[in-house]
């Protein structure tokens, strides 16, 4: 059975940094394209990283550019997210998937972890 839990969020300053997981089980993270998605209050869900399976390239939302980084840990299984100069409009819950720009989700959506971007 597929188990998404991801976990890392909080309430942050601007400029601060978080650092999400994803704890993937019951599948290998290595052999999918793994993302890292966001839904901000009132909004659709959105794309936010991705890193591609097999090869690990990266792609990131402009949005986010140059502020967050995607990783993955194959021998735990394990998705992240670095987000670094956090600002209020990355405000959101995060939640990761198997899926890209052009692939759905695979999986059903774990709960998502909170992140509150505020002084």
């Amino acid at each position: 059975q597929v188990q998404l839990v991801e976990s890392g969020g909080g309430l942050v300053q601007p400029g601060g940094s978080l650092r999400l997981s994803c704890a993937c089980s019951g599948f290998t993270v290595s052999a999918y394209t793994m993302s890292w998605y966001r839904q901000a209050p009132g909004k659709e869900r959105e794309l936010v990283a991705t890193m591609s399976s097999p090869g690990g390239s990266t792609n990131y939302a402009d949005s986010v550019k140059g502020r967050f980084s995607i990783s993955r840990d194959n021998a735990k299984n394990m998705v992240y997210l670095q987000m670094n100069s956090l600002r209020p409009d990355d405000t959101g819950v995060y939640s990761c998937n198997a899926g890209s720009s052009v692939i759905p989700a695979r999986w059903r959506w774990g709960q998502g972890t909170q992140v509150t971007v505020s002084s």
